[in-house]
């Protein structure tokens, strides 16, 4: 309180003993009890109101203690159950949970980990894929500001993700790993890894790399075999050692049949083997018929070219030819779409002979197109000529209906080049991104796509595409989805289909451990998305006859359905609307495989590497009382005390007003019980 404000009340107290006085006291030789005591309530009224009126702000101090948090984040992957620790981790956690000591130290939270973190309390071991580094980067962000002290439940082995030993960097909390599982080594033989293409082509033979790794002491043999139903297709027989632990095999398999083929590849185990499930993978590969063969013609080279063509046949369905005006027309009906690169007068061939046959098109527009030939030559769009250049960002239409289009933060890529100038379009079409100035929509299509005369057409006024491959790498680590992208819209362009009011997206086949996602989309009569479908898919297990019947859940631009609970086996669906008699079916295989057991022992060199970097410790589940005693005692983790200084207003205090009320209340009422009102 200032001393400004401290002059106020005093001159506040001695005015309002004046003016009571001056009531009470003036013009009376002596003072009643009663006169003392109504001086004293007028003087309380007056000085109250008064001190209202000054309104001193009062400082208050409020202590509170805060207790550090502990954070137990629990492996809940399958791989726990499978090496019988399921138990041990459900009686540690208990007991953690159950301890006074523990409780009364810190605040207590626990975490499931699996494919994702979650704050749960119920552990059913169940999860198909285990990501312990993302589940820390989750961490990191939940506990950045606090004392979190974790402890990490789990037997240390991750299905992917990046290397979580090195969390701590971005995790600034000391790690207690708690390791679950046997650490004996046990002689066993594994596929490791195996990598195969997921298509093939007719009469082509497709490649297959296969890692097999060996863990023992003692020289052994074995024999490798490639199964698809009851025929062998590959074998080759194989030794290892202590020292030569390791086999690379390199082998060709022939694509005689169109269709999904299920193969199983068996390294034959030992007789000592304690765990063959690793022994065993299956796999499947897609034989297609025919290879979409994309032509992209231009008078000059470009960056934009490389990537369209990188991007394009990173889908193996589709190659990618890179031509002159001139060899594309004496092979122009090799392929099934052109890509025409900023096109001149000299095209004027080219758009003769595609609008003689009404081939598909795709045309991107940049700064060394002549727009004054492509208004005169096409007839479906007109760009406004102004010699000027200007710099469009995209903007995705949620509503474009055609088909599927996921965000991939199409408004933070760079700029890309295009005359200025609007577009007038002289058929219907639909906008799949708009441009942009300063975050600004100039509602004038960047990218957009028509059909006419049951031809397809998509038009990109911009150059510099290549830029945005390199950003959607730089803030994903992957070229996938913006190859995705590009990939979707090629497939749209290159078929000639009409539109479906119903779409349905989903792959030929699934392995065990990923999620089964199948997508669709419905549109209305005026084919625009139509979310007040209600959509339902009937699967049929073509092996045991079961049939199951699931709602697909809306999501923004797409309904889906996650069929991931359903067991290894060759499927059929029809996807049905409820209101309209519309539907579509399909069909798709889940392969046999559990990553999870994959694994005979815990990896307690990560484990240990991550609590040790982390300035923590490592226990096994059966050192339960080391591991809370540790906690109990280290002083980093005391309970801090915290003083908060409120100032508050005096107005804002209510019993202030009740005095005024009661002073003034009694007042009134003793004089008017004696008689004096």
């Amino acid at each position: 309180m200032s001393s400004e404000t401290l002059v106020y009340i005093i001159l506040s107290g001695i005015i309002a003993l004046l003016l009571a006085g001056f009531q009470y006291k003036l013009n009376k030789k002596s003072m009643s009890k009663l006169n003392m005591l109504f001086l004293f309530l007028r003087f309380v009224t007056i000085f109250s109101v008064l001190l209202l009126l000054v309104n001193p702000k009062l400082e208050q101090i409020t202590l509170s203690s805060i207790k550090p948090n502990l954070v137990i984040a629990v492996d809940n992957s399958s791989s726990i159950a499978y090496l019988k620790q399921d138990k041990a981790a459900h009686n540690l956690i208990d007991k953690l949970k159950a301890s006074k000591p523990l409780k009364a130290k810190f605040n207590i939270e626990t975490y499931t980990l699996g494919e994702k973190l979650q704050a749960s309390s119920s552990f059913g071991f169940n999860e198909k894929q285990t990501n312990i580094e993302n589940a820390f980067s989750q961490l990191a962000q939940i506990y950045k500001q606090t004392t979190s002290p974790t402890i990490l439940i789990s037997d240390g082995n991750q299905t992917y993700g990046n290397s979580y030993e090195f969390a701590y960097t971005d995790y600034k909390q000391p790690i207690y790993s708690v390791i679950l599982g046997d650490t004996v080594k046990y002689t066993d033989l594994k596929i490791q890894q195996l990598n195969v293409n997921k298509y093939a082509y007719l009469k082509n033979q497709f490649p297959i790399e296969t890692i097999l790794v060996y863990n023992g002491s003692e020289s052994v043999q074995s024999k490798f075999v490639v199964t698809i139903g009851d025929k062998v297709v590959f074998s080759e027989n194989v030794n290892f050692t202590k020292q030569n632990n390791s086999k690379v095999i390199n082998f060709k398999l022939p694509a005689n049949s169109v269709g999904v083929h299920a193969y199983k590849a068996m390294l034959e185990p030992l007789s000592n083997e304690k765990n063959t499930t690793n022994n065993f993978k299956n796999f499947a590969i897609e034989v297609i018929d025919q290879k979409t063969k994309i032509a992209i013609v231009s008078d000059f080279t470009h960056p934009d070219l490389g990537v369209l063509k990188k991007s394009i046949e990173s889908n193996e369905q589709r190659s990618v030819s890179l031509l002159t005006i001139n060899e594309y027309l004496n092979q122009i009906n090799d392929f099934q779409l052109v890509i025409l690169y900023q096109p001149n007068n000299k095209f004027n061939i080219i758009y003769d002979v595609l609008n003689k046959e009404n081939k598909n098109r795709f045309t991107i527009i940049g700064t060394k197109t002549d727009l004054n030939f492509v208004n005169r030559i096409n007839k479906t769009f007109t760009t406004q000529v102004t010699n000027q250049i200007e710099n469009y960002q995209a903007e995705l239409n949620k509503s474009y209906a055609p088909f599927i289009i996921e965000d991939i933060n199409f408004e933070l890529f760079p700029p890309l080049n295009s005359p200025y100038g609007s577009v007038l379009f002289t058929v219907p079409f639909e906008t799949i991104l708009n441009k942009t100035i300063n975050g600004i929509s100039k509602k004038d299509p960047l990218l957009a796509t028509f059909e006419t005369n049951g031809r397809r057409e998509a038009v990109l006024f911009g150059e510099n595409i290549w830029q945005w491959r390199a950003q959607s790498y730089m803030e994903s680590k992957s070229f996938l989805q913006f190859d995705d992208f590009i990939g979707k819209l090629i497939q749209y362009v290159a078929s000639n289909k009409q539109k479906n009011r119903l779409n349905i997206e989903h792959e030929s086949f699934y392995n065990g451990s990923t999620n089964v996602i199948i997508k669709a989309e419905f549109f209305d009569k005026n084919y625009e998305f139509d979310t007040r479908e209600a959509l339902q898919i009937k699967v049929v297990n073509t092996v045991s006859k079961e049939t199951k019947t699931f709602p697909l859940i809306l999501s923004s631009t797409n309904f889906q359905v996650d069929l991931s609970s359903l067991p290894p086996s060759d499927y059929s669906f029809t996807i049905s609307a409820s209101n309209e008699n519309i539907s579509k079916s399909g069909n798709f295989k889940i392969l046999e495989y559990n990553v999870e057991q994959q694994f005979l022992n815990a990896d307690v060199t990560k484990l240990k590497q991550l609590a040790t970097n982390s300035q923590g410790e490592s226990f096994f589940v059966n050192n339960t009382e080391g591991l809370m005693e540790s906690l109990l005692k280290d002083s980093r983790f005391a309970t801090i005390q915290k003083s908060t200084k409120n100032r508050l207003p005096l107005v804002d205090w209510k019993y202030l007003l009740i005095i005024i009320i009661l002073s003034l209340s009694l007042e009134w009422f003793l004089r008017k019980y004696n008689g004096l009102i």
